[in-house]
């Protein structure tokens, strides 16, 4: 049944155009966005200032040009995001955190010769540095990328122009639309982390976000309510921040209220209570420091959690069913726009991360070593357009006749996704194969109160062996083997060695940085 409503939802149509439907079902009156400044936005102000803006920026960059965005959760992005595809452009979503390099080469790949960010973002979050870095970047030979900020922007905006977007009728906003982008074009442009060379440039179109917004509502199926509010800490470079959080709330009248930073484990607590947010979107990273440092009372008002990016670990769970709040994991990946499966609370499975949502196709095939389960394609109206290469600005690859290889391993059954772990998060030790997340969440049985990751490194008699990387100090290697065996586990599982650390590597989106991770192990090895 899920599946057939989904079948007749609308999704050939633009962002700013699916926000105009809303706005008409559910009025323009009703507040859309509230952010961490106070600042509430209507339906009616947020089209509005989509209108406004969005023409300002417009004339910003050449005819064609994408356009670079480099803002924090806060009411300006939104109504940022909704302007820029109003008029036809397309976003590129620079991840802040990224460092200098990576960001250099997103704009280079996007291309991106026009970025807007904001200078009061840029100075409260200390990026300084990473300007004058990107001012150098040479978008194409000889041509620097033009860097606009926000408040200069604001500051172009008259009466006149005020009164013109009001005056525009809705039929005429419509067509204005309908000329200026198709539910095809590439609506926004996300960037990999790079951790493995340049970053890739991740291609989605409207009716790739549309789409994904309508299968987890649909999906949901009565969970999610217009009474809804819910809070995003989340950044929107980050697709889970992106669509999850926000578009899918927003183009289906739920309330939107932003935080800047997923950080802030004192202050959103009391973000939560004071918005009385009712459904939180965050990775288990985060949950655990909003779970340590609130009282009861801050998160009394939530009824759901939705967690995605990375497994949530027991412990986590634990802490928000003390205040009747139930976690649902979801999982997903940024070329899928990114949610592919979740959890409900009728169909709550705390193995595995939920059901496949209405509207992606399947296909698992088999990996040599692995007899349980293989590797996951997926394939839907939300997969990307493609890629976009450093190697090749601008350029599109699409994925193979609409599949998408996720890269991990699964099991499935009545629909119900289950995660072994990446296929590159396997080692293979003896001639065995060796799931790294599973090991991983063996040791957090034993150290429930830490955050412990493996790697794999090079092995002259086995191939491969394992490293745990941990925080907690009192970490042994006989303890991870004697609570292996006694939970029936194999002793191959056991980590030949391990690194103690103060804190586990962590991505601004939430996601432990295997990267990093991997370099504090080599530097120890070559210390040795």
């Amino acid at each position: 049944m899920v599946n057939s409503e989904f079948d007749h939802q609308p999704t050939e149509t633009t962002l700013f155009t699916a926000l105009l439907n809303q706005a008409k079902r559910g009025g323009k009156k009703k507040e859309a966005i509230e952010d961490n400044d106070a600042q509430t936005l209507s339906y009616g102000r947020l089209i509005l200032g989509a209108r406004v803006l969005g023409r300002k920026i417009d004339a910003l960059a050449q005819p064609g040009e994408r356009i670079g965005v480099l803002l924090p959760n806060a009411a300006g992005m939104v109504v940022t995001l909704f302007g820029l595809n109003a008029f036809g452009r397309t976003a590129g979503l620079l991840n802040f955190t990224a460092g200098p390099r990576n960001v250099a080469a997103a704009i280079q790949t996007g291309p991106l010769p026009v970025v807007l960010t904001s200078r009061r973002f840029i100075k409260l979050a200390n990026l300084e540095p990473l300007i004058k870095d990107l001012e150098k970047v040479e978008v194409t030979p000889g041509r620097p990328v033009a860097i606009h900020y926000l408040e200069d922007v604001r500051e172009t905006i008259s009466l006149t122009d005020k009164l013109s977007a009001i005056a525009s009728s809705p039929r005429a906003l419509a067509q204005h639309q309908r000329t200026a982008m198709k539910f095809d074009d590439i609506a926004v442009i996300l960037f990999t982390s790079g951790t493995e060379g340049a970053p890739k440039g991740v291609a989605l179109t409207n009716q790739n976000l549309i789409a994904n917004a309508m299968q987890i509502y649909r999906h949901a199926d009565g969970m999610l309510t217009p009474k809804d509010i819910v809070l995003n800490p989340l950044p929107m470079f980050h697709s889970f921040g992106l669509t999850a959080a926000t578009l899918m709330p927003l183009l289906n009248g739920l309330k939107v209220v932003l935080y800047p930073s997923p950080l802030h484990y004192k202050e959103i607590p009391k973000f939560i209570k004071k918005t009385k947010a009712t459904i939180v979107f965050a990775t288990d990273t985060f949950l655990q420091g909003y779970g340590r440092a609130a009282t009861d009372d801050d998160l009394k008002s939530v009824r759901f959690v939705i967690a995605g990016a990375e497994r949530v670990k027991d412990q986590t769970r634990v802490r928000w069913r003390q205040v009747e709040t139930e976690i649902l994991e979801g999982y997903g990946a940024t070329e899928c726009s990114p949610v592919i499966a979740c959890n409900l609370p009728v169909a709550n499975r705390t193995t595995s991360v939920g059901q496949i949502l209405p509207g992606i196709e399947t296909r698992i095939e088999p990996v040599a070593g692995i007899s349980d389960g293989g590797r996951l394609f997926v394939r839907g109206p939300n997969i990307m357009a493609g890629y976009i290469f450093h190697h090749t600005p601008g350029e599109l690859v699409p994925p193979n006749e609409g599949w998408h290889d996720t890269g991990d391993i699964v099991t499935l059954d009545e629909r119900f996704l289950t995660i072994a772990g990446r296929a590159k998060r396997f080692a293979k030790i003896g001639g065995e194969m060796v799931s790294l997340a599973a090991v991983e969440t063996a040791i957090a049985d034993l150290w429930p109160e830490h955050n412990h990751v493996v790697v794999n490194i090079a092995d002259d008699r086995k191939g491969e062996q394992l490293v745990l990387v941990s925080n907690c100090p009192t970490a042994k290697r006989q303890d991870v083997s004697a609570h292996l065996k006694a939970h029936g586990l194999p002793e191959l599982w056991a980590p030949k060695s391990i690194l103690v650390v103060d804190e586990i590597p962590v991505l601004g989106t939430g996601k432990v940085d295997f990267a990093a991770t991997h370099q504090l192990v080599a530097a120890r090895q070559d210390s040795t």
